[in-house]
């Protein structure tokens, strides 16, 4: 199996930056998808960014031109970095991952993910 930690939440004045980092470790392969969802009390995940192992990237039109996925894949680690956060951008930031030629949606979808991170929170007021 897989395991996914996010860190680098936290607390930001709007207009802030954060970025976050998710590493993944376990039965790891060289094809796979990885995203950022972000989830707040009452609500389904909302997709945020994804990457997979070719580097192509998707992002959701609320946080374009702000955001920006990337990967590390010598430390098998995602990052987040976001800039000019918003009150909206308020939620627990969830790391996502599956592993394989799953044949993924595009953009990719919160189903076509098995692995979840414990989720980091981020706050901007």
């Amino acid at each position: 199996d897989v395991q996914l930690v996010e860190s680098g939440g936290g607390s930001v004045q709007a207009g802030g930056s954060l970025r976050l980092s998710c590493a993944a470790s376990g039965s790891t392969t060289t094809a796979y998808c990885m995203g950022w969802f972000r989830q707040v009390p009452g609500k389904t995940h909302e997709g945020v960014a994804t990457i997979d192992s070719d580097s192509i990237t998707t992002y959701a039109d609320s946080v374009k031109g702000r955001f920006t996925i990337s990967q590390d894949k010598a430390k098998t680690t995602v990052f987040l970095q976001m800039m000019s956060l918003k009150p909206g951008d308020t939620a627990t930031y969830y790391c996502a991952g599956q592993w394989g030629p799953t044949g993924l949606a595009f953009p990719p979808e919160e189903a076509d993910f098995t692995y979840w991170g414990q989720g980091t929170q981020v706050t901007v007021s």
